[in-house]
């Protein structure tokens, strides 16, 4: 094992450099859009946002169903790399899969999309859990913020070139703006893969004991996961944790998910959108760096109770933006703490779990991020629909849709109140003895 060696630090970061082009690019800017405007030509927006939302729904629930089990099987074959590597090929190839779906055939896209997502997700399950095997626990904080930094920094380039390419499709020799989008989702598939290389390179786990060959893995690690289930109800900390993560990271995922189609439906141009998009990125990156700092300063906890505070006041004032500099000013503002709510959230967690079973914890991680997804923009399309089917206009309806996930960060953040850090640890190191 190399803990804080250098060239598997920057070897697992840069995967984050590799598929966040995936959360950019597709998830969060040019795929809502082309969904609305090319798959989905024509359709009411809060049909198409509805849409959307359970499209991102559909693909949270495959992933939070398989990821518990599927970690445990890696921690007792040693194979969370390999998982690693099923899950981002799933997903680059299906990414790349986009540029070949035609106008107006929405299910194709969504179906596509739900793999190419899951994918994605699934892959984190497995980077997030090799946290443990590249950083010690006084360098978590600093290492988990570098690796979204670097995500954001990676997938903010990839994404300036892309929308380059949209604005100045004759330039790049294309015919329009919509072949250039298209030609996007194969820059992403290209980016995932190439930079996604250092991580199987450098980046070590620990070897499969006697339980290493697949079936003795597979049953083993179904084995365990009843263990953990019964570990989980009675470890109190790391499962207070885990239902205030839940609460507050969905608000954030929905934000992040949802954000351009929630600007479109309220009239603002994508183009101006696509911009405050580029901003957060960027501005992501430095901040997400100085979170990791803060963390160690001040406390990890503390951090995320600063990001959750700006969340809560960024979903109220969402609502009554009108103007475009607003809404480029929620950019700004997000941007500064994105980062810090993801990085902070899983250095603090990976602190209280056994490091030798850190595959199937993070898979429970996992799965309660992915729940979230489920629940977030479900919460958001149903009520804007609600709010349309009582006669008020597309533009009220998302307005509200967007307030109501409010009371998710302050739930969140009560909880949160209960995490005794210095417990977690302790019933980490118990298990570990076990």
């Amino acid at each position: 094992m190399q803990i804080d060696n250098r060239r598997s630090i920057i070897g697992w970061a840069l995967y984050d450099w590799a598929n966040s082009a995936f959360a950019t690019t597709v998830m969060a800017a040019f795929f809502p859009i082309f969904f609305k405007k090319f798959w989905s030509a024509g359709v009411d927006p809060v049909e198409s946002t509805a849409k959307l939302g359970l499209a991102n729904s559909a693909s949270g629930m495959v992933v939070a169903l398989c990821a518990p089990v599927l970690g445990a099987i890696a921690d007792r074959g040693g194979a969370k790399k390999k998982f690693l590597l099923f899950f981002a090929f799933i997903g680059i190839v299906m990414t790349a899969s986009l540029y070949m779906v035609s106008q107006g055939d929405w299910v194709m896209a969504i179906a596509v999309y739900v793999l190419a997502t899951v994918g994605f997700s699934g892959g984190n399950i497995f980077y997030d859990s090799l946290i443990t095997a590249v950083a010690s626990d006084k360098r978590m904080d600093f290492v988990s913020a570098l690796g979204f930094s670097m995500g954001y920094l990676g997938g903010g380039i990839l994404f300036a070139l892309n929308v380059w390419m949209t604005l100045k499709p004759a330039m790049f020799g294309f015919a329009d703006a919509g072949e250039a989008v298209r030609f996007s989702f194969l820059s992403v598939a290209v980016w995932w893969a190439l930079f996604s290389i250092p991580v199987f390179l450098f980046v070590r786990e620990p070897a499969a004991g006697k339980e290493g060959a697949t079936g003795a893995a597979i049953t083993a690690g179904l084995r365990q996961i009843r263990r953990t289930f019964e570990e989980i109800r009675h470890l109190r900390v790391i499962l207070i944790f885990l239902i205030a993560y839940w609460l507050y990271i969905d608000g954030v995922d929905t934000i992040i998910r949802m954000a351009l189609d929630y600007g479109m439906s309220i009239g603002f141009d994508s183009n101006d959108l696509i911009l405050a998009l580029l901003i957060t990125q960027f501005v992501g990156f430095p901040s997400a760096i100085a979170f990791g700092y803060l963390g160690g300063r001040i406390g990890t906890k503390r951090s995320i109770y600063i990001t959750i505070a700006v969340y809560l006041c960024v979903t109220i004032y969402a609502s009554f933006i009108t103007v475009k500099y607003e809404f480029y000013l929620l950019a700004i503002i997000i941007g500064m703490v994105q980062g810090g709510i993801q990085a902070l959230s899983r250095s603090l967690f990976a602190k209280m779990i056994p490091v030798d079973k850190s595959g199937e914890y993070f898979g429970f991680y996992n799965l309660i991020g992915k729940f979230s997804v489920v629940a977030g923009p479900i919460f958001i399309g149903v009520t804007a629909l609600l709010v349309r089917s009582m006669g008020y206009s597309s533009d009220l309806a998302s307005r509200v849709s967007i307030t109501s996930i409010a009371v998710l960060f302050i739930a969140g953040a009560v909880l949160l109140y209960f995490v005794d850090e210095k417990a977690g640890k302790e019933e980490a190191r118990y298990l570990s003895r076990e």
